[in-house]
């Protein structure tokens, strides 16, 4: 079983409770396959009748306590579409710290991915316009007023760079919209394309401190309203555009090319139409462009559970895929690499604790398995970064023919001159 993907976010359906019946033998042997897979991770197991299954380590960092038979028999046969769902419905708690647990349990994965996640691999169908406006829909229009919960004061939903450990969360995000604008040696005379802008932190950011002209493409409309209203409370709506559209439908020609968190969005099918995008949008001299997405080792799916009731659609790719069937085609060459996902694991726990501070909240208003969807969702990605299943690359690249926008690396965070 792969329990990194059981850790990313894991789902079965609870759709009944055995709390009242005892475990029977069938029950404890399926329970004992269950501990086998999470011994090495210093995890018991408990049935609904409060006995720790037989094979527990003698001291275990927390417990799996499962509540009724169909979860079990979900966790012994299919953990990666089972534990997300059960978890969920109220049919699993995880008893003991809860990203730690999560995080052990991620280690325990094997490396490649299992035979269950190719196949979904291979049939995953084109992702439409439609569907792509349908899926930002269903994750980013769940109400400003939810994420302004426990995102920074400029609702930035991407990783953060912390260049200090203890940096508050407010800090490090607009630290990273700093080394994207110095990564990309943006100045007061480029035209900048933001594909994916979300609430337009970045773009805002851009037009604020290097006060260059920023074109922002996004199709929730939640996400466009609040971006637009901050822009005119700023006075920079003369330097920045929000254009409700889809990526496929950017032409250009820009200077700089941005994506901050909209490649996992893409789909593995849909990567030649951005390929094309960047062929026809990112001028062949001069231009320059950076992606920051998250990633992974090996091709594989996101979690089954985690694309159904979190993140519809989306795909993580390997850097391998994204240079050879996304920027290779667009006759790009990459000029730099960067890998924060320990940050990425950083942000996350941000994000988590200030999500906690207010589930009451959350609760009250949504309800109880939408709130314990989301806090899976946000301490099961925090474990999947730190322990390396999931990576957060920031790629800068340039046209084939063209220079790349700094001579040493060195030179590309030395910050640029900024407009009086």
């Amino acid at each position: 079983m792969a329990w990194a993907q059981f850790t990313e976010g894991r789902g079965a359906t609870a759709l009944g409770r055995d709390r009242e019946v005892a475990p029977r033998s069938l029950d404890r042997w399926l329970a004992s396959l269950v501990q086998q897979q999470v011994a090495p991770a210093g995890v018991g197991v408990k049935l609904w009748d409060g006995a720790l299954v037989p094979g527990s380590p003698s001291r275990t960092l927390g417990d799996l306590v499962v509540h009724d038979r169909r979860t079990l028999l979900g966790l012994a046969t299919n953990p990666d579409l089972c534990f997300g769902q059960a978890y969920t419905a109220g049919g699993l708690d995880v008893r003991g710290p809860f990203e730690p647990v999560l995080e052990a349990l991620s280690r325990l994965s094997a490396p490649e991915p299992t035979w269950r996640t190719r196949l979904m691999t291979a049939i995953a169908s084109p992702t439409t316009l439609g569907d792509a406006r349908r899926h930002v829909h269903e994750h980013y229009d769940l109400g400003n007023d939810f994420y302004a919960g426990w995102l920074d004061a400029n609702m930035f939903y991407t990783c953060a760079y912390f260049a200090q450990p203890d940096q508050t969360l407010e800090a490090a995000q607009a630290g990273k919209a700093d080394r994207v604008c110095r990564k990309l040696h943006l100045q007061e005379t480029d035209h900048v394309v933001d594909a994916g802008c979300g609430w337009g932190g970045f773009a805002l950011h851009a037009a604020r401190h290097v006060g260059c002209r920023v074109t922002a493409f996004n199709v929730s409309r939640e996400q466009l309203e609040f971006a637009r209203a901050r822009a005119r409370r700023d006075g920079l709506d003369h330097l920045v555009s929000f254009v409700d559209d889809d990526y496929r439908n950017i032409t250009g020609p820009c200077d700089a090319f941005v994506s901050l968190g909209m490649l996992e969005h893409v789909g593995r099918r849909q990567f030649d139409d951005l390929a094309r995008v960047l062929a026809r949008a990112v001028r062949r001299h001069g231009g320059r462009g950076l992606l920051h997405f998250i990633g992974r080792d090996v091709p594989c799916p996101l979690n089954a559970w985690l694309r159904r009731r979190i993140f519809p659609g989306a795909y993580a790719p390997t850097l391998g895929e994204v240079t050879s069937d996304v920027l290779a085609p667009a006759g790009m060459s990459v000029a730099d690499v960067e890998n924060l996902r320990l940050h990425c694991a950083r942000t996350l726990a941000h994000w988590s604790e200030r999500y906690e501070a207010s589930v009451g909240a959350v609760r009250t208003e949504r309800g109880n398995q939408f709130a314990r969807a989301w806090s899976l969702y946000l301490a099961g990605s925090q474990a999947a970064f730190a322990s390396g299943w999931l990576q957060l690359y920031q790629v800068v690249f340039s046209p084939r023919e063209s220079d790349p926008p700094w001579w040493t690396r060195d030179d590309a965070l030395v910050t640029p001159e900024r407009p009086a």
